[in-house]
């Protein structure tokens, strides 16, 4: 017995195709440009920062230190003691829909818009 393909059949896979295209598309380019930098250790703020200032902020705990440097306007972990590395394979992000975790030591980077009014921290 042979299945036959229909017209109807292509132009379904051409429209998932194409939905799924515009899917992945929006979640790569989403996200606004950010203005601020929320840096959490084990979910508590560490501290939020500007991306308009170059700096480097440097988190020690126990025995693990993360390098997190903000420069032109990007973020990335510039440095971790972590084993993996991941965090620091990212590269640099600057986007609200963009953040940098680094699972062994507890610490996310993450790009926040910081627009006038009020913020809030919900636990």
């Amino acid at each position: 017995m042979f299945k036959v393909i229909k017209k109807a059949d292509i132009v379904l896979f051409i429209v998932l195709v194409a939905a799924s295209l515009a899917v992945s598309a929006a979640a790569f380019t989403g996200g606004d440009k950010g203005s601020l930098v929320e840096i959490s250790v084990d979910g508590e703020i560490y501290g939020v920062y500007s991306l308009d200032k170059d700096q480097t902020i440097e988190i020690k705990q126990d025995k693990s230190i993360n390098k997190i440097t903000i420069k032109d306007g990007h973020v990335q972990m510039s440095d971790s003691t972590c084993r993996n590395q991941v965090c620091v394979d990212t590269g640099e992000i600057s986007k609200t829909s963009q953040s940098i975790v680094c699972l062994p030591n507890r610490v996310m980077v993450e790009i926040i818009r910081g627009e006038a009014g009020f913020d809030a921290v919900s636990k």
